[in-house]
């Protein structure tokens, strides 16, 4: 068993690297001498078929050759996906950083914005904690709190977006990672006695990121910390607030 786990584990390391190979290797001089739409057309057949890397090659040399055409944008646009789906967060983020900055009226920046989360969000997903079923809740979430800021910018500055209704689920999900997170901190700061910064981690789950499944366990925590440190007013006013949301907790019985 231990040795097919293994086997598993080196594939997907295999894949996992030709997915994400960079985009730097990409050398826009073997690109023939054409018009740009004529290299327009063969990019689109190169996204529509999945070759990732060989649209980023022709859309670079479009960008290069022809930066100030009538389908500039459009090749931005269409880099920026590319970028996405090869794996390339690093210069797709860039990329869309830089058009939203020249940009900001363009029709269709509510899609960067939702791509810029995108590509935020992808930086988050770990193949291989997912394979061997590892909860890492506890690792870095600057990336999925830029991903959530991005996807609220949509709902919140384009709501009439056809990107806005998947943006908001996007952000649910999101939450209930930032929740966790949050969640593991408070764990540290418990089984190290720091009863106020558990408390305050707690309170910042209630205040920030309720409804979710973590605001029970924050609850708890807080009633613990406020007893530790002796603040009766705080303790009954989070069991309260436990009462009339989990009745059937324990700390109630």
């Amino acid at each position: 068993m231990e040795k097919i786990s293994i086997k598993v584990i080196i594939t997907a390391l295999s894949l996992s690297l030709i997915g994400c190979s960079s985009s730097d290797d990409v050398n826009i001089e073997n690109v023939p001498n054409k018009s740009a739409q004529t290299l327009f057309s063969d990019a689109s057949k190169a996204l529509d078929n999945g070759l990732f890397q060989k649209a980023i090659q022709l859309l670079s040399a479009i960008d290069s050759r022809f930066p100030f055409g009538p389908i500039s944008h459009q090749v931005q646009i269409d880099l920026i996906y590319a970028y996405y789906k090869s794996g390339d967060a690093d210069q797709g983020l860039a990329l869309a950083d830089r058009f939203l900055k020249l940009n900001p009226t363009h029709t269709n920046v509510d899609y960067v914005y939702y791509m810029k989360a995108l590509i935020n969000l992808s930086t988050e997903e770990n193949l291989f904690q997912d394979i061997v079923g590892i909860d890492r809740s506890d690792r870095d979430p600057t990336a999925s709190r830029n991903a959530f800021e991005g996807f609220k910018k949509i709902i919140t500055d384009f709501p009439e977006s056809k990107y806005a209704a998947d943006s908001r689920k996007r952000m649910i999900d999101i939450k209930e990672r930032l929740a966790r997170y949050e969640l593991s901190v408070a764990r540290f700061y418990l089984k190290r006695d720091a009863w106020a910064s558990a408390a305050n981690r707690g309170r910042y789950i209630i205040e920030y990121y309720s409804p979710s499944k973590q605001v029970e366990e924050a609850l708890e925590i807080m009633i613990e910390c406020y007893d530790k440190l002796k603040i009766d007013d705080l303790k009954n006013n989070a069991k309260q607030v436990l009462a009339a949301n989990f009745p059937n907790n324990r700390l109630l019985k």
